[in-house]
């Protein structure tokens, strides 16, 4: 039988797993997929506390943030199409070589 533990470990493990994502790599198009398995992971965490109480408050706010991740995904790879374009490379350390 699986509980709600089982959902909030998958949860925390996933959070995790971004988290280390977001913060060791240097190539923005990783640094998007580990934003996206953090949003995933707070979205199993509410999915699965909403199903527990019985309240569609959880599942809710899920789809909101599977919305404005998908809005931030559209953003974030036209902007890294043009980077690309402009430099030739999707590394971070370029990016921070920015001259305004």
């Amino acid at each position: 039988m699986i509980t709600l533990t089982h959902y909030l470990v998958l949860s925390g493990i996933l959070f995790s797993i971004g988290l280390v994502g977001v913060m060791k790599r240097k190539n923005l198009l990783m640094l998007f997929f580990s934003t996206e398995i953090l949003l995933n992971a707070v979205n199993v965490g509410f999915a699965a506390v909403s199903k527990y109480y019985g309240d569609l408050s959880g599942q809710m706010f899920a789809f909101f943030i599977i919305a404005v991740a998908a809005s931030e995904v559209a953003v974030g790879l036209g902007l890294l199409v043009l980077w690309y374009k402009k430099t030739g490379s999707t590394d971070l350390d370029s990016i921070q070589m920015m001259k305004g």
